[in-house]
């Protein structure tokens, strides 16, 4: 299978019923992540990373994950789907559903599901856990780190709508995430938050030339340990490009709630040398009246065949705060600066 084919089972992993199924057949296909990294240039072991798991020592327990996704059609148009990935959470691995649904296509163009989805939050939000199809071995913290939720139970619509240039895509959600435990490094402890009225709207322009644009809006209830209640809104809009030689991806969004505002983006690019690709990244975190940080990332891949690719980063990180993902914005106010060095090496592969 070549690596075009690959990159199309890579997406369908993670996404939609646009690779329908007949009544009685099945897929299966897996995926994952082998990969070590480090912090350097930091005066004691701080811990980076939205669990703090990247640390002075090489580890493999923040960036390695394996998954695999089934889906079977129950009828000519209603299929089943089920998603589960081995991940770290802390120091534990643990086997998370990350999908499991019912699709029913209505028509080519209009397809519903319920069961547990994903929040299309972000530009690879449907293929979170897929790293196989994004450069990076490491998402962009500053604007990955700021949605902590990667799965919610509820239902949600999709329609394609084919044009002369490309295809405009829709998608509306509503759902909850409940007792879900949330780690907060900068705590060293984990909170009770409870999404409720999990609204998302997105839509999205691929086109035949000039790339995918797509925006998005959240907007939620949170309950924090079943007390503190408050509502979150959050937005983003990104671009992506590739024409098998040059290769960019940007993306920004802004998060705002009582606890206050947070706005972040990140901005990419790389060119293709047959199987290398080179691809540098910056990448800015903004809190209110909290601070800033900031990165620079550089990587280097390698496709070793069609199932495999290997890649190699150097990313430097600069902060007015110690940056650890924390999504509540009040404990980081009197978090020290964080100045340091993050080295990661490892795979991603798909089957």
């Amino acid at each position: 299978m070549n690596k075009l084919n690959l990159l199309g089972v890579a997406i369908c992993l993670a996404s939609t019923s646009a690779f329908a199924l007949d009544q009685g057949k099945y897929r299966f296909n897996g995926f994952g992540t082998a990969a070590i990294s480090r912090v350097g240039g930091v005066d004691d072991a701080k811990g980076y990373g939205i669990s703090g798991q990247t640390t002075d020592s090489w580890r493999g327990d923040q960036l390695s994950k394996l998954g695999g996704q089934f889906s079977y059609g129950l009828t000519d148009q209603l299929s089943a789907t089920i998603q589960t990935v081995a991940k770290p959470e802390q120091d534990d691995w643990r086997l998370q559903l990350e999908w499991a649904y019912l699709a029913y296509a209505v028509s080519n163009q209009f397809t519903v599901r319920a069961g547990r989805l994903r929040p299309g939050a972000f530009m690879f939000s449907e293929t979170l856990d897929v790293g196989y199809t994004y450069p990076w071995l490491r998402l962009p913290d500053e604007v990955y780190s700021q949605m902590p939720i990667t799965n919610y139970e509820g239902a949600d619509a999709l329609y394609s709508l084919p044009l002369s240039f490309g295809t405009l895509n829709f998608q509306a959600s509503y759902g909850q995430a409940v007792n879900r435990n949330i780690f907060i490094h900068g705590l060293d402890a984990r909170l009770d938050v409870d999404y409720k009225k999990l609204l998302t709207g997105s839509v999205s322009l691929a086109t035949n030339d000039i790339g995918t644009f797509r925006y998005s809006y959240t907007e939620s209830t949170l309950i924090v340990d079943q007390s503190d209640e408050f509502k979150g809104k959050f937005m983003s809009f990104g671009h992506q490009y590739d024409n098998g030689s040059w290769v960019t991806n940007a993306e920004i969004i802004n998060r705002r709630s009582p606890l206050g505002e947070h706005d972040a983006f990140y901005i990419m690019a790389g060119h293709r040398f047959g199987d290398l690709l080179p691809h540098v990244t910056y990448a800015q975190h903004d809190e209110s009246d909290a601070g800033r940080d900031s990165s620079w990332a550089f990587g280097l891949n390698y496709s070793l065949n069609a199932n495999v690719t290997l890649k190699s980063e150097y990313k430097r990180v600069e902060s007015t705060r110690n940056y650890n993902g924390n999504f509540v914005p009040a404990y980081n106010t009197a978090e020290p600066t964080f100045d340091g060095d993050i080295f990661s090496i490892g795979a991603d592969f798909v089957f």
